[in-house]
């Protein structure tokens, strides 16, 4: 299966379809099976790579990072050969009461995020540097000042955000703009066959600034990859539990997602692998990230690429879950 590539957003970039997530590095995956996972992404022609300084959670927070950085380390140009992207905003002291200037996008909180996470990624400069959250209270003249200092000292090349509102994306890259900087290139948002309020506004803010969409969570939390066929087999157990088994407890969204499965059996397709493929149709999209455990999960993920969807199952998608449509016309009539 050959990877498709495409340029991130209005930028010279090449990147794969396919974002390698690695937000389970750590707490799920020991560090030599994430090191595996990473091989073999690269091996079947992944070349984005996503983290973000927190990733390892509570006390292992920067751990994530540090399992990527033992990898780059073992050599063979695999740093190189990844466009590597991490993300800084949350807290990274100890739990506890927050000191402060440990958090959100001060430019002193900046210049020590991304010194600490170039150490524990063991390289010189980050591709894609990423603000996880909106900060509200810190001037967006203020953040890219700080930006523009780690660009003139190579450590980062290019600048994302993620969860962003559209409004943001506008602000940010206006301010930008009148400091003659090249501004956001990318938007990292919640967006999915089930979750497509990004619609609305997020994703046309994306495009009319010239930046690449990555969805995460692009199966739903496994909503969208059959889960209500693994737990009739006795599997599903990312269903079983958290976001995905409140949102099937909601009758309407059960529905929904029995219709979903119903529909893919009918057509002798794999849901997980269509949520995949519907995503790489929609306008402005880079590519989804997705965050395999096993070998089966990173071949589902590259099938994907190469699926090709029909007028008539697309049009079947839209009617089980409806986009919102866009703004204003989404809530204004």
């Amino acid at each position: 299966m050959a990877m498709e590539y495409t340029q991130l957003g209005r930028t010279g970039l090449k990147v794969s379809r396919i974002v390698l997530g690695t937000m389970n590095f750590g707490p799920q995956t020991d560090e030599a099976d994430s090191h595996a996972i990473m091989d073999a992404a690269l091996d079947a022609g992944i070349n984005f790579f996503d983290t973000a300084n927190v990733y390892g959670w509570g006390e292992n927070k920067g751990r994530t990072e540090e399992i990527i950085g033992t990898w780059f380390a073992k050599g063979g140009e695999r740093r190189d050969k990844v466009v590597l992207a991490t993300k800084v905003f949350g807290h990274m002291g100890p739990d506890g009461p927050v000191w402060p200037n440990r958090d959100h996008l001060s430019a002193l909180n900046i210049r020590r995020a991304v010194d600490a996470s170039l150490k524990r990624l063991q390289t010189d400069h980050i591709d894609l540097y990423q603000f996880h959250h909106v900060d509200r209270g810190t001037p967006w003249d203020e953040i890219w000042q700080a930006m523009d200092v780690l660009v003139q000292q190579g450590k980062i090349l290019y600048v994302g955000s993620s969860n962003h509102a559209g409004w943001h994306i506008a602000q940010a890259n206006e301010a930008a703009r009148r400091r003659n900087g090249l501004g956001l290139v990318s938007e990292q948002c919640h967006y999915n066959l089930a979750e497509r309020r990004a619609e609305m506004e997020v994703v046309p803010a994306a495009q009319a600034y010239g930046l690449g969409v990555i969805p995460w969570s692009p199966l739903g939390g496994g909503l969208l990859g059959g889960a209500l066929r693994k737990q009739r087999e006795g599997g599903g157990a990312r269903t079983a539990s958290g976001r995905s088994a409140d949102a099937l407890a909601n009758t309407q969204v059960r529905e929904r997602i029995q219709a979903y499965e119903d529909l893919l059996d009918k057509h002798g397709l794999a849901p997980g692998e269509v949520a995949l493929a519907w995503l790489l149709t929609r306008p402005g999209v880079t590519g989804p990230i997705v965050g395999p455990r096993t070998d089966e999960q990173l071949s589902s993920a590259l099938r994907a690429v190469e699926l090709q969807l029909s007028e008539e199952l697309l049009g079947e998608l839209d009617a089980i879950f409806p986009g919102p449509g866009p703004s204003p016309e989404a809530f204004a009539w």
